[in-house]
């Protein structure tokens, strides 16, 4: 997969994109990725990317000829997806980055910044992603985000595919609770069942606490997978 990033603030992503499997993936080319600085396609001197609003208010707003212009530079490698990261994008969840990882071959993600985008900008998009109900500083921390959790679904990424799917959100539901040694520890003590060897009891055991955390802590989550588990039913 190639994953292009339109970004004001390229260095932002050099630590991340360096670390853990995703910096491993990257070495070996699982992806790759291109960044690309908009203030490179700017028109005059200063290489000016924003500009005051049209009709007032606080801020700067990004304009739209160099946000187009990067975009245009990239060669297009289909399928692929243009994505804008904004407040006003649907949230992003584990269904959206498996959607991206399988696909897709070329993912474009538009980095906004200051006060927000030109709204012609939009116009590049195919969707708008954001991380969820609040506002940051920039684009750049969505856009890490949403590369390292389609890298990681990659094939040859993780190196136990069975991992990915027991995880979280993978099949709607919450993880649940993992220990390692000691058996023991502050007199926390590792549930018996985890210790019995008995396979059927522990897959039991893991499938009731998904359940119980997912009712207790998501339960918006357990709504939907309920919802989802009577239509299965009724089908």
């Amino acid at each position: 997969m190639k994953i292009d990033v339109i970004t004001l603030f390229p260095d932002f992503f050099t630590s991340g994109l360096q670390s853990g499997l995703l910096g491993k993936a990257l070495a070996n080319h699982i992806a790759t990725v291109n960044l690309i600085n908009p203030r490179d396609f700017a028109l005059d001197k200063h290489h000016r990317v924003d500009d005051i609003p049209y009709g007032g208010g606080v801020g700067m707003v990004l304009k739209p000829e160099p946000i187009f212009a990067a975009v245009n530079s990239v060669s297009p490698l289909p399928p692929r997806q243009v994505i804008l990261l904004t407040p006003q994008g649907s949230p992003l969840n584990q269904t959206t980055l498996q959607d991206l990882a399988t696909n897709y071959q070329q993912l474009i993600l538009i980095c906004g910044h200051y006060e927000g985008v030109d709204e012609r900008i939009r116009s590049l998009a195919d969707r708008e992603i954001s991380l969820g109900d609040f506002v940051l500083t920039c684009g750049e921390i969505p856009a890490l985000a949403l590369i390292n959790g389609v890298v990681r679904l990659l094939p040859g990424t993780v190196g136990k595919v069975e991992s990915l799917k027991a995880e979280s959100f993978e099949d709607g539901l919450l993880d649940y609770p993992q220990y390692t040694r000691p058996a023991v520890f502050q007199d926390l003590e590792v549930p018996e069942v985890l210790r019995s060897g008995n396979h059927q009891l522990i897959a039991q055991w893991r499938r009731d606490q998904q359940i119980k955390r997912t009712q207790q802590r998501r339960p918006d989550l357990w709504e939907k997978f309920e919802e989802g588990r009577r239509q299965n039913t009724e089908e």
